[in-house]
């Protein structure tokens, strides 16, 4: 019992005695079985995942962790497609997730914050966890970065640079983190003294194709921005392909930064600065407390929000504005 409650993390043992069990567990080579664990519980875990975008990099990303959690701790992961971002169709999905078995639901965003908001979606019966909610919610705990420090620190960076013409590029509406961001970024122009101009915040929705829209936008301007703030990595990466067709220069021309650091923030040219928002990190740790939750419903500690750091990644796709 106290190997499997230092292999579950489960905070009940002492700081000695967890050395000790990891050190035999090293010198053993022990490596605990899975599906033994599985079936020694009273019942089967089921951690239920719904997703929408496929295409997704933070949607990679979260399967990596949640895929991580689950195998180690005997869990097993079903992840089933949501067909809208709207409450009915949310609802439809949850249960059939329910009835295919899940005693437990990892929810990302936008369907997290649905759910906080939609009374009749809480009683489901079965813990949830939010990943990556744009702010706190008040119906259901999570694990996050805090996204308006975050998009604040971003834009006192390019304020750092000289920058004074900030333009940025918005994520859906129904995504906490859109407000939280703009928020973030109003901040740190108010900070500075820059007046906000409207015609520099463009609409968005997380794809690629809506930051070309965008950043076409932007672009036209009669006086165009010298950096553009896109909300997550794959608007950003079409802001440089756009800016490249046009045969602007980054950065001499226009600075560039994303948020998430997906991986196709290194497999562009140039290389983007962004936000590193830890995925993989926050969905492994919101697939463990769920897990957690299951096996000691008594215990509150998954009930509060966690915040994981986040930082900022300087690569080549920013530089000082030239006069």
């Amino acid at each position: 019992m106290t190997v499997s409650n230092v292999l579950s993390g489960r905070k009940k043992v002492l700081e000695a005695t967890r050395d000790a069990v990891h050190k035999a567990i090293e010198e053993l080579g022990y490596t605990p079985n899975a599906a033994a664990r599985a079936l020694a519980s009273a019942s089967q875990l089921r951690v239920g995942l719904i997703y929408r975008n496929p295409q997704s990099a933070f949607l990679s990303a979260v399967l990596v962790g949640a895929l991580n959690a689950s195998t180690r701790l005997g869990a097993q992961l079903l992840i089933r497609s949501c067909e809208a971002e709207t409450a009915d169709a949310t609802a439809i999905t949850l249960q059939g997730l329910i009835r295919s078995g899940a005693n437990a639901l990892l929810l990302p965003p936008p369907f997290c914050e649905i759910i906080d908001r939609s009374p009749e979606l809480q009683t489901t019966g079965v813990p949830m966890m939010a990943l990556s909610s744009g702010r706190e919610l008040t119906n259901m705990p999570g694990v996050r970065v805090d996204d308006f420090e975050a998009a604040r620190a971003m834009t006192l960076r390019l304020i750092e640079l000289g920058h004074r013409r900030i333009a940025l590029i918005e994520g859906p509406i129904q995504h906490y983190a859109s407000a939280t961001r703009l928020a973030g970024y109003r901040s740190a122009l108010a900070l500075a003294g820059i007046s906000e101009d409207a015609a520099l915040i463009a609409k968005g929705d997380f794809t690629y194709d809506s930051g070309l829209i965008a950043a076409q936008r932007l672009l036209d301007l009669p006086q165009r921005p010298s950096a553009i703030f896109a909300f997550n990595d794959d608007i950003a990466a079409a802001v440089v392909s756009e800016a490249h067709r046009r045969g602007i220069v980054i950065p001499d021309e226009l600075s560039i930064a994303g948020f998430d650091d997906t991986p196709i923030a290194v497999k562009i040219w140039p290389a983007l600065t962004t936000v590193r928002q830890p995925i993989v990190e926050i969905s492994e740790l919101a697939t463990q407390r769920l897990v957690a939750s299951l096996r000691q419903p008594q215990e509150d500690e998954a009930a509060a929000t966690v915040h994981i750091p986040f930082s900022i990644i300087e690569r080549e796709s920013i530089a000082p504005q030239r006069d």
